[in-house]
């Protein structure tokens, strides 16, 4: 029989702390600080072995997230690359003569954005897509802020809540639930489904509403750009799609998932990145270039996972591997509490799923991105110790939720990359965004209930 001591309560008394702030938008990297040296003091007894905790607490995240965060860091270095060379209008300029009508427009424009972002993540995304592909959108009529609203749902929501090409959410989902990122990819497939299906469609048909009456706009355009392209530029152009198929490819054929899969894509990422900067003015010039494109993309990395780091150190230590890493601890503090609940306290599949998803609801509402990917894993492998439901699916759940809330859709200060890219208010975005996510989350979790 398992029994709570006093570090158990007092570490689900820190994450009830944290989720209460979260909920009021207020950052947990100071309180995940504290809670750290708090759960370090009280596991040592001693306050050299807290403060040691911080630090080996921050390293050992670290270590976890390294992968990620490299990879991103070399695709976001690689973009930069694509756009000095001008590689990267060109891989998406052909999409541009099918748009002839608003509705297939607004289905281009999304699936485009959806394209680019699960190759190249949607931050990066946003910007060529809005550079490139939006003034000719407009140009059909669609009103900007649908506009707005198919690059949001498809690249930031849909794209980055699967995120099955570079496995960012999910290796950080994961390893938080102590689970391998090639169970928890495929058991996400039929929620991701449901909850892209579901907010596509509701979203379409509002859109249809608004556009009905408005006239219609006659598109014309030259068939070929005045601007000559420079022959390395198209060379790049069609290498860098060709190496990302072949990559696929690679992964299906040798079944490459979690690291090997991340590994793949950094390298070819890099290898892009390389080439794009000599034929960019020669090897010469390249010597300088390629640390300029690294330094771009590691900034973005380490701005975009600092606090994840902070935030995973803390939820980290509820698992057996971190606890052991930091704590010295035999058992994970969260495993213990997890065995104690279904030894204890009668609960059911419905209200497990829901509670998943209003973790993964709350977390989501800093906006930042993926800080709430750690905290709804922990709690789908805790769930998971005191009732048998689907624990992979179960957190597939939570990183859908959180990365749709927070990566993100519904919160103003998330969307601010493509409502500025648009030129419309962000509130004005959340407001067309939050009846489809709403929507889809509500099928999503339904679906959830039925096969967890």
């Amino acid at each position: 029989m398992v029994t709570l001591s006093y570090l158990h309560i007092l570490y689900i008394a820190l994450i009830l702390v944290m989720l209460v702030l979260m909920a009021f938008r207020k950052s947990i990297v100071l309180p995940c600080v504290a809670g750290i040296l708090i759960i370090g003091l009280a596991a040592s007894q001693s306050a050299i072995g807290g403060i040691q905790a911080l630090f080996n607490a921050l390293v050992w995240s670290g270590g976890e997230f390294w992968g990620v965060i490299a990879v991103i860091s070399l695709v976001v270095a690689m973009s930069k690359a694509l756009s000095a060379l001008g590689a990267d209008a060109l891989m998406i300029r052909p999409f541009s003569r099918y748009m002839k009508s608003r509705s297939v427009t607004f289905l281009l424009l999304g699936f485009v954005m959806f394209a680019v972002s699960i190759c190249i993540w949607p931050s990066p995304a946003v910007a060529l897509v809005g550079a490139v592909i939006l003034p000719l959108a407009l140009e059909t009529g669609i009103p900007v802020v649908w506009a707005a609203v198919a690059m949001n749902l498809f690249g930031h929501g849909m794209a980055l809540s699967g995120d099955f090409f570079i496995q960012g959410a999910p290796t950080i989902t994961a390893k938080a639930a102590d689970t391998t990122v090639g169970a928890l990819m495929r058991e996400s497939v039929v929620l991701w489904a449901v909850m892209a299906v579901v907010t596509a469609t509701v979203a379409f048909i509002m859109f249809r509403r608004d556009v009905k009456g408005l006239p219609p706009v006659k598109v014309e355009r030259a068939a070929v750009s005045a601007e000559k392209p420079q022959p390395a530029a198209v060379a790049i152009a069609i290498a860098t799609p060709v190496a990302f198929l072949l990559d696929v490819i690679f992964m299906l054929s040798f079944k490459l998932q979690g690291g090997d899969a991340t590994a793949l894509v950094g390298g070819t990422a890099l290898l892009i990145l390389v080439a794009a900067t000599c034929v960019n003015g020669g090897v010469m010039k390249a010597f300088d270039k390629v640390i300029e494109h690294l330094k771009a993309g590691f900034g973005f990395g380490i701005d975009i996972f600092t606090p994840v780091i902070f935030i995973g150190g803390f939820f980290f230590l509820g698992g057996a591997d971190g606890a052991k890493a930091v704590l010295g601890s035999d058992t994970g503090i969260m495993n213990d509490i997890g065995l104690y609940l279904a030894q204890n306290v009668p609960i059911s599949r419905v209200p497990v799923v829901i509670a998943e998803a209003l973790a993964g609801f709350v977390t989501g509402l800093d906006g930042s991105g993926f800080s709430g990917l750690p905290i709804v894993g922990a709690t789908a492998a805790t769930f998971a110790q005191a009732l048998p439901v689907n624990k992979e699916m179960l957190a597939a759940l939570g990183q859908i939720v959180t990365i749709w809330v927070d990566g993100g859709t519904l919160i103003p200060w998330a969307v601010i990359p493509v409502a500025a890219i648009c030129g419309v208010r962000p509130e004005d975005l959340v407001r067309k965004n939050l009846l489809p996510v709403c929507s889809g989350l509500a099928a999503t979790i339904l679906v959830a209930c039925i096969l967890v």
